[in-house]
């Protein structure tokens, strides 16, 4: 059986962006954070180094090799978090100036999840511990509009871009913001059927939306908006985290099993490899995953590969994530484990 394996991509490791300085000064993007993360206590595993280096994550030559190391290795899609905020898009350089100039992106999919929550400062270490907005992630639907025809004519009428039953997929991440921002759920049902039309009109079979599971779901409001399947973003966000992995995987099993006795709509099982967000904050942050081997990640990958072996629908993987090293969750080498995560996906899926 072949498998869709799709891997999150955090697109903050280039300085391309202009307004990333205000977060990274040193115009490198997060790596800053990244080079500059020390030990917080005895045995913790940070400092941590990329084994490809520091390198500029827009460059298509940086992303050609990545694109290889990733199809090599069993992941044929990335996810890419697409931001907009004051009216604009954010961090879109990995992806237009990357990937999708990339010699080679014909050996894979890609697909964009519009992580619209709102910014606040958790990205520059200086003022992490900081609790205050910089920028609003709702939108009202005139603006809605103007994203979801950037969204057709940049992306979904790409060739390679990620589509089930015929159709693009959208991943949105926060789907409380986008019901406030576009004034209710009646609303926002509307504006999701306003995109579904816009894209049958660009010559698309429509659009297939994935639900990103926050938190306990109203499966009443997800069905007036006409989500067609769900998925996770981090194992952080429905369990308890500063654990031993293997337990932590316990209660996955016991997530999916609900999603499943809830039998609404199809989820796609999403694998994270850890997390700890300690890169981000000058202080010690409670919350770190313990023993996320390669070895006990590849038990996670197993019981993904078994359910969408038990599941009628594409078999879709999703893994947090290719690249989100400020929160300790990526498929990419470095000097602790090498190739170790990467080796395992290929194991299972290749």
């Amino acid at each position: 059986m072949s498998y869709d394996i799709a891997a999150y991509v955090w697109p903050s490791y280039t300085g391309d962006e202009p307004r990333t300085r205000i977060f990274w000064p040193d115009g490198i993007g997060e790596w800053q954070s990244v080079k500059n993360a020390v030990s917080k206590f005895p045995g913790h595993t940070w400092p941590r180094k990329p084994l490809w280096g520091y390198l500029n994550e827009a460059d298509p030559k940086v992303m050609e090799m990545q694109i290889d190391q990733a199809v090599s290795h069993g992941i044929n899609v990335f996810i890419y978090d697409w931001y907009w905020y004051d009216r604009r898009p954010f961090l879109e350089n990995c992806l237009n100036d990357g990937f999708l100039q990339a010699k080679n992106n014909s050996k894979m999919k890609f697909y964009v999840m519009w992580a619209n929550h709102n910014a606040d400062y958790l990205w520059d270490v200086r003022n992490s511990h900081l609790d205050c907005m910089i920028w609003d992630g709702a939108i009202d639907f005139s603006e809605f509009k103007i994203i979801c025809d950037r969204l057709i004519n940049k992306y979904f009428l790409h060739p390679q871009y990620y589509k089930i039953d015929g159709k693009p997929v959208l991943s949105i991440f926060d789907t409380d913001n986008l019901i406030r921002g576009l004034g209710g759920v009646k609303e926002t049902a509307k504006a999701l059927d306003w995109l579904r039309k816009r894209a049958v009109k660009a010559g698309l079979h429509g659009v297939h939306f994935q639900y990103i599971i926050r938190k306990p779901a109203d499966m009443d409001v997800i069905l007036q908006l006409g989500y067609d399947s769900m998925t996770h973003y981090q194992f952080a966000m429905f369990t308890d985290i500063d654990r031993d992995y293997l337990e932590i995987l316990a209660d996955v099993e016991k997530e999916w099993k609900n999603i499943d006795e809830e039998g609404i709509l199809p989820y796609y099982p999403s694998i994270s490899l850890g997390w700890d967000n300690n890169p981000r904050f000058m202080d010690f942050k409670p919350g770190v995953t313990k023993n996320n081997t390669p070895e006990n990640v590849e038990k996670a990958l197993q019981m993904a590969r078994d359910y969408a072996d038990r599941h009628q629908g594409p078999p879709l993987i999703v893994i947090n994530s290719w690249n989100e090293w400020t929160e300790t969750s990526y498929l990419q080498p470095d000097d602790i484990y090498g190739y170790g995560y990467l080796e395992a996906v290929k194991r299972n899926f290749l």
